[in-house]
């Protein structure tokens, strides 16, 4: 089929971590495709940065994740067997509180409904296998070993060299100011040109919903930020000794990996101060009262952990109502897929993500279980 130079498959909005997954999938398929990020690809203006993001099967959130996590790890796994390059650190994840916690309990029916191997460790048994950890005699917490982290800036450098070589096109520091449906297609425009294109998908995070208007209350951008503190003992917090956690205590529900890359414990709180932004006029800076969120945690639960800050970085979350994704067709617009929404605890899924946007643009379904994502559980139709 002949094109005008400007004319595509599929063009999908945002280069970030579901974005680059999307138009590798689109490119594997065949799809003539166009990704469009407004800033570097990568970058760290979104919800990406920050070099790792968790992965675990152990999902406390809904059972029904389960099999999109598995199915996630398989690609993984492909994509890092083509670039090349380690994407997946195996590390064991601990999820726990106390015995009543959402964590715990949640994390334990996951892993039964599932049939996943696990374990129970209370916190005694928790810091004499794992020493960084010096947790309360009250908690609980369930640990599976398959757990562990993504590298986010390569695996989207991964996706986007990949799908370059399958002959997608990408366009970074280009801004999109409008889309309009156009017959059975849809333009485009940016601030260097316009573009039309038969399906498009919205990868757009923090600024999805200035994309989608029907989204404004239903994704929220939130400030988030992360901080890595320097071990006193840095063979305790390497990733073969020290698994990835989430814990619920009295402080919150904190989150944290092992020294990676930049040589610190890294830890962040879920909700950090529940700052609901704008995405282009969020504050970007770090604060004492950030730092000491972080640190004040880090002291009680991980005192070996607790030296010097190496560094500290903002990022965001974009919430749903229920802390569910939202991944579905617009509900005018059957042309244009929406993947938003993903409440902090999406990168795991890019993978399998970009698989469901590409079976969206091709077919306009997916044998995946879509039915916890759709947008009329939220009243968007």
């Amino acid at each position: 089929m002949a094109y005008s130079i400007n004319e595509y498959d599929a063009i999908v909005i945002g280069v970030g971590g579901m974005g680059s997954a999307a138009l590798y999938h689109l490119a594997r398929r065949g799809l003539r495709a166009l990704g469009i990020e407004r800033y570097d690809v990568p970058n760290d203006m979104g919800s990406s940065g920050g070099l790792s993001r968790m992965i675990r099967l152990s999902y406390h959130e809904h059972p029904s994740y389960v099999p999109l996590v598995r199915r996630a790890y398989e690609l993984w796994q492909q994509l890092e067997n083509g670039f090349g390059q380690r994407l997946l650190v195996t590390t064991g994840s601990l999820r726990g509180g106390d015995e009543g916690s959402a964590l715990f309990q949640g994390s334990k029916l996951a892993c039964d409904i599932n049939h996943l191997p696990y374990q129970i460790l209370a916190g005694p048994e928790i810091n004499q296998r794992f020493p960084g950890y010096q947790l309360p005699e009250d908690v609980l917490a369930v640990y599976q070993a398959e757990g562990g982290f993504l590298n986010s800036e390569r695996c989207i450098i991964a996706h986007v060299t990949a799908a370059l070589e399958l002959g997608a096109q990408v366009h970074g520091r280009e801004q999109v100011l409008d889309w309009e449906p156009s017959g059975d297609g849809v333009r485009v425009e940016t601030d260097r040109g316009s573009y039309t294109a038969r399906n498009l998908v919205v990868c757009a995070g923090a600024w999805a919903a200035k994309l989608v208007p029907e989204l404004t209350q239903w994704a929220v951008p939130e400030r988030q930020v992360l901080a890595w503190f320097l071990p006193s003992r840095p063979e305790l917090f390497r990733p073969e000794a020290f698994p990835v956690f989430g814990l619920e205590v009295e402080e919150g529900r904190y989150y944290g990996f092992p020294s990676y890359e930049i040589p610190g414990f890294k830890v962040g709180r879920y909700h950090h101060l529940s700052q609901e932004v704008d995405p282009d006029t969020m504050d970007r800076d770090v604060h004492p009262e950030d730092e000491e969120t972080l640190r004040s945690f880090t002291s009680r639960y991980f005192p070996l952990a607790a030296g010097p800050t190496l560094a500290l970085k903002t990022c965001m979350f974009t919430n749903s109502p229920d802390g569910h994704f939202i991944i579905d067709r617009h509900p005018q617009y059957p042309q244009v897929s929406i993947a938003a929404g993903f409440s902090g605890h999406g990168f795991k899924f890019c993978s399998v993500v970009g698989e469901i946007m590409a079976d969206l643009v091709q077919k306009g379904e997916t044998t995946h279980d879509l039915s916890l994502f759709r947008m009329d559980r939220l009243g968007m139709l």
